[in-house]
């Protein structure tokens, strides 16, 4: 049942991938990345695998050296909770970074690459997004700054 509960769990999350990727400017994606309830389903697999391993759990994240992180991801259960919670928190980061990308006006064609990297490794995505956040976010500002006080420029 673990193996099936590690699979399912990257499925709940794949729909909203999805659409933020291949359908970004269809006003349904935007309010289901608006929405912190689509991880539900994630925390509810999260919660089924967590709870059997909750003692070597709580060790882990009490006290976290590798030995003890290593003993938690060799039962099943151990490994796919911190599994689902890894697909919980990438898609809480894909959404907001979807979110700031329409707020900041960051187009879809370079957005979907960057979701797609998000997916499989979010911890080199995040700070490229951050970054390309940052350039698009002075931008606006200097934009905005010339509009107002056009002499001094």
């Amino acid at each position: 049942m673990t193996g099936a509960l590690f699979e399912i769990t990257f499925w709940l999350a794949a729909p909203f991938w999805l659409l933020m990727i291949f359908a970004p400017t269809w006003p349904p994606t935007a309010r289901l990345a608006a929405s912190p309830w689509t991880i539900s389903g994630v925390l509810v697999i999260y919660a089924v695998m967590a709870v059997p391993v909750f003692p070597e759990l709580w060790t882990a994240v009490s006290s976290p050296d590798i030995d003890t992180f290593r003993e938690l991801t060799v039962r099943a259960n151990g490994a796919g909770a911190l599994w689902a919670q890894v697909i919980a928190w990438d898609l809480l980061i894909g959404q907001w970074m979807f979110l700031e990308a329409r707020r900041l006006g960051i187009r879809p064609l370079v957005m979907g690459p960057l979701l797609a990297l998000t997916i499989l490794l979010s911890p080199f995505a995040l700070p490229v997004f951050l970054v390309l956040r940052a350039v698009k976010a002075r931008a606006a500002t200097t934009a905005t700054d010339r509009a107002v006080h056009p002499l001094s420029y």
